[in-house]
C-alpha cells in the first residue's frame, strides 16, 4: 500500500512538472518534433548504444576490483548481473534498485549485506567522478560560459564539494568506528532510533570502503568510473550529433562534449524523481537544461534530444537484460522482492 502511495505522489508531482515545463510554451509544434527524430542518423544512436553496453561491462570490471579482498570474482560471471540490475532499475524504477547486488551476492556465495555496501561506495565514485568531471569542466573552459559566471562558481562549489567529501571518506576508512559514534552521536540528539540508523549506515559504508584492499585498486577504480563516465558523455555527444545539420539544429550541433557533462549532470539530477519504466525526472531535466539561456534549442528539438537520450542511456540495456534474466530462468519481479526482503532480514 503505501509503495502504491509513494508511486501515485511521484506521478503526481511529475504531472505538475509536465503541465508546467509545456505551460510556458506558448507554442509547440510536434509536426516539427516529429520530422527532426525521423531524420535522425541510425549509425549514431548505434554507436551512442554500443559505448552504452560498454559501459556495463567496464562496471563489471569495477565490481571485480571491489571484491578482489572477499573472491576472485570471474569477469564474464559479473556482467549479466549488470546488465539484468540494470533492467530491472529500468523497468521496475527504485524498487528494482537491489537487483545487482542482490544477484551479485547469490553467484558470489557473499552476504547480500556486503554488497549492498559495495554498491553505496559504487554510487559514491559514480557521483564523486561526475562532479569532479564537471567541476574540472566548469573551470577550466570558463571562457566558454562567460556569459553566465554563476556556472564558474558552480564549477569552483563543486570542486570544493568533492574535495570535503573525500576528506569525509578517508576518514570514514581510516576511521571508521570513531566517525560512526561522532555521526550517529550527532544525530542521536535528535532522535535516539535515528542516531543508532546514522551508526549502522556509515558501519556498512565503511565495510564497503574497506573492499578497496590497496592504493593500487583505489586509482584502478578512479580510472574505471572515469573510462565509464567520459563513455556515457561520448554517448550524449552520439545522440546530440545524430540529428540531422539543418537551421533548426544549429545551436545543437555547436555544442562540444564540455557541454555534455552538463546535460550528463542535470539528467542525474533529475533521475532523483523517477517512475517505473517511464523516468520522467531526468527526461524533464535535459529538457530543461537544452531549452534554458544556455543553450537555447527549439523546444521541439529539446524534448526530442531528452526523450532520445533517456532511450540510449537508460532503456537501451532493457532487450540484453531481458535476454539474460530468461536465459539464466530470473524473473525481475522475484528477484526484487527477495534483494528487499534480505536486506531486510
Amino acid at each position: 500500500m503505501k509503495k502504491h502511495i509513494a508511486t501515485a505522489v511521484v506521478l503526481v508531482i511529475l504531472l505538475v512538472l509536465v503541465y508546467f515545463q509545456f505551460r510556458t510554451w506558448k507554442s509547440f509544434d510536434w509536426h516539427t518534433l516529429i520530422e527532426q527524430t525521423r531524420g535522425m542518423s541510425p549509425l549514431r544512436i548505434l554507436s551512442a548504444t554500443a559505448l552504452i553496453y560498454f559501459v556495463y561491462f567496464l562496471r563489471a570490471a569495477r565490481w571485480k576490483i571491489f571484491l578482489k579482498p572477499r573472491c576472485n570474482a570471474s569477469l564474464p560471471g559479473l556482467i549479466a548481473p549488470q546488465f539484468i540490475g540494470f533492467t530491472g532499475l529500468a523497468l521496475l524504477g527504485r524498487p528494482g534498485e537491489f537487483v545487482r547486488p542482490y544477484l551479485i551476492a547469490r553467484k558470489e556465495n557473499l552476504p547480500i549485506s556486503s554488497q549492498l555496501a559495495v554498491w553505496a561506495v559504487e554510487r559514491v565514485f559514480d557521483m564523486g567522478t561526475v562532479a569532479l568531471m564537471l567541476g574540472l569542466t566548469l573551470f577550466f573552459y570558463a571562457d566558454r560560459y562567460a556569459a553566465f559566471p554563476q556556472i564558474h562558481r558552480g564549477g569552483i562549489m563543486l570542486l570544493t564539494a568533492v574535495g570535503a567529501i573525500a576528506v569525509v571518506v578517508f576518514a570514514i576508512w581510516w576511521k571508521s568506528d570513531l566517525i560512526a559514534a561522532l555521526f550517529g552521536g550527532i544525530a542521536g540528539r535528535f532522535s535516539k532510533r535515528i542516531g543508532s540508523i546514522v551508526r549502522d549506515r556509515v558501519t556498512s559504508f565503511a565495510e564497503g570502503l574497506h573492499t578497496i584492499s590497496d592504493f593500487k585498486s583505489f586509482l584502478a577504480l578512479m580510472a574505471l568510473s572515469f573510462a565509464i563516465w567520459f563513455c556515457i558523455a561520448l554517448s550524449y555527444w552520439e545522440v546530440v550529433h545524430a540529428y540531422p545539420e539543418g537551421p533548426q539544429t544549429t545551436a545543437l550541433h555547436q555544442m562540444a562534449l564540455p557541454d555534455m557533462l552538463l546535460v550528463m549532470a542535470s539528467s542525474m539530477a533529475g533521475s532523483i524523481v523517477q517512475l517505473p519504466g517511464v523516468g520522467g525526472g531526468s527526461q524533464l531535466a535535459v529538457i530543461g537544461i537544452l531549452s534554458s539561456h544556455i543553450f537555447r534549442l527549439p523546444n521541439e528539438l529539446a524534448v526530442s534530444c531528452g526523450i532520445m537520450l533517456w532511450l540510449v542511456t537508460f532503456v537501451s540495456v532493457v532487450p540484453a537484460g531481458l535476454f539474460l534474466a530468461h536465459r539464466e530462468r530470473l524473473s525481475l519481479r522475484q528477484l526484487s522482492q527477495e534483494s528487499h526482503i534480505r536486506p531486510e532480514a
